[in-house]
């Protein structure tokens, strides 16, 4: 079984848990920009974070043999901070790297009018790059939210079938799926969608643009929860074929609309002197063989 999570925040997580997700069947992730925790408080922290999820991350995740790519945004919930906005002047440059496929996420937290600003200039930006983009729909009011996000996503230049609408449950599926947009589930041990709940909704309304995720941020979650939908599926009388189509190859198809998705892995050195990482050098001394240089 092969497995590519499209929305799975690994700057969270060990890598006992990318140990853990090569065993399960994960050979691809998508990391979205996102929240960390507390609030940033200048455009400078996003820059190093872009950073990170440009070269570090990458290079943790082929250590364990996954394919690591990333989507970059001004983050619905830091839009509202006067502080961070500046970052979207920063973003351009970002976006042409080659491990972006999306810019993401963008959308909705509190459904404010900073919101609504930063989401239509970043929807302008996907479309300005070639770049699909992967949209949050809020955690309250989630059916109001998706409405909001439609109607923004339709004024804007960036077609409905290049958007992956995300954090949908029971209540907005049917309307997204009518929308014409990807359709981006986030599985959880206690909160949102589990394991029952996804797949009843694939029973009811099929496997055609659906993305299973197991996001995996700082609060409770489960890396492995791709895994467990995928399991449960074959359970319930899904094909392998159903399975692929719906773990593999619909996240494949979507983020390979940026025409940057590269799912080759570049084998990496296991240990550097002695240690399990790479340590970073100085500007002025050659660069070892995988080591990542992020400089934008």
């Amino acid at each position: 079984m092969r497995i590519f999570d499209p929305h799975i925040h690994m700057t969270s997580r060990t890598t006992d848990d990318y140990e853990a997700m090569y065993a399960a069947g994960v050979r691809a992730v998508v990391e979205p920009a996102f929240w960390l925790g507390q609030p940033r408080t200048s455009p400078a922290s996003f820059l190093d974070y872009f950073d990170s999820l440009l070269g570090w991350e990458p290079f943790r995740a082929a250590q364990y043999g996954i394919a690591h790519h990333c989507t970059l945004a001004l983050n619905p919930k830091e839009a509202n901070d006067p502080r961070c906005t500046p970052v979207l002047d920063e973003l351009p440059r970002y976006l042409v790297k080659d491990n972006v496929v999306a810019v993401g996420e963008i959308g909705y937290d509190s459904m404010t009018p900073a919101e609504d600003a930063a989401f239509a200039a970043q929807l302008q930006l996907a479309a300005d790059h070639g770049l699909p983009a992967l949209v949050h729909t809020p955690h309250r009011d989630k059916l109001a939210g998706l409405r909001r996000t439609l109607d923004v996503v339709r004024e804007s230049a960036l077609p409905l079938d290049r958007v992956l609408v995300d954090h949908l449950n029971e209540t907005t599926v049917k309307e997204a799926k009518d929308s014409g947009c990807w359709l981006g589930f986030s599985v959880y041990p206690d909160t949102k969608m589990d394991e029952e709940r996804m797949v009843a909704i694939l029973r009811d309304h099929g496997p055609e643009r659906v993305l299973v995720n197991s996001a995996a941020d700082w609060g409770k979650s489960d890396p492995l929860k791709t895994r467990k939908v995928a399991d449960l599926m074959l359970a319930e009388g899904f094909t392998e074929d159903d399975v692929d189509r719906v773990l593999w190859r619909n996240p494949v198809a979507f983020y390979g609309l940026s025409g940057r998705l590269d799912l080759d892995v570049t084998a990496t050195d296991a240990t550097h002197e002695g240690n399990s990482i790479l340590r970073g050098v100085p500007r002025d001394e050659p660069r070892p063989a995988g080591v990542p240089d992020t400089e934008a």
